[in-house]
């Protein structure tokens, strides 16, 4: 997924939204712009200061020092500024929305492209058990059918799992929780389960 770009002007927008909620510290700010995003964008220092530093100089934004860092409060000016530009800042908001919404399908998508990939290798390994049994001596017959049992208990493990993890994706990701890594930490580690489930079998 391409991380959302801001046009001209919706950083420094946005950045006053920010300060409007509290005041914040540069790295607060960043931190607060990556978690709105899900993680697909998380500006720069380099990014924030200068646009900070022109927003006191426009008298929108003042700075104090706490400590060893600086925190930036909005000012009544800037709230001024703010108010007269809502309708930009919604557009922004409504653009962000959309933006953690496509990392939320892409996720989902990844899930059931990994789910079905597992479904289809048990649904194989029904059919060549049934086969199997089909043929075997009286004296393998029971433990065929308790290789069957199995592979129809694990198909149920499986969907239960994709249930859960649907839905527990569905609720951070309607908080922008959830980054792109995500989607590839979910194939590597689905693809290590089934190595392992594989392996303890004796192989593919």
């Amino acid at each position: 997924m391409t991380p959302p770009v801001f046009a001209h002007g919706n950083l420094r927008l946005y950045l006053l939204s920010l300060l409007a909620e509290q005041p914040r510290h540069g790295y607060e700010l960043i931190t607060a712009l990556s978690d709105r995003f899900g993680g697909t964008y998380s500006p720069s220092a380099g990014t924030i200061y200068p646009r900070l530093a022109k927003l006191e100089e426009e008298g929108l934004v003042t700075k104090t020092s706490d400590g060893r860092k600086t925190v930036y409060e909005i000012t009544d000016a800037g709230r001024a500024e703010l108010a007269d530009r809502q309708p930009e800042l919604d557009a922004i908001e409504d653009e962000l929305t959309d933006s953690v919404r496509r990392l939320a399908d892409e996720v989902r998508s990844g899930v059931n492209e990994a789910m079905k990939s597992l479904r289809a290798e048990l649904a194989s390994a029904k059919r060549e058990a049934r086969n199997t049994a089909t043929t075997t001596t009286s004296a393998n017959i029971n433990e065929h059918q308790g290789s069957v049992r199995a592979l129809h208990d694990a198909d149920l493990v499986i969907n239960q799992f994709r249930q859960q993890l649907r839905t527990d994706l569905r609720l951070r990701a309607a908080r922008g929780l959830i980054a792109p890594e995500s989607v590839d930490l979910l194939r590597q580690r689905l693809a290590q389960v089934r190595e392992d489930i594989l392996a303890s079998l004796g192989g593919k």
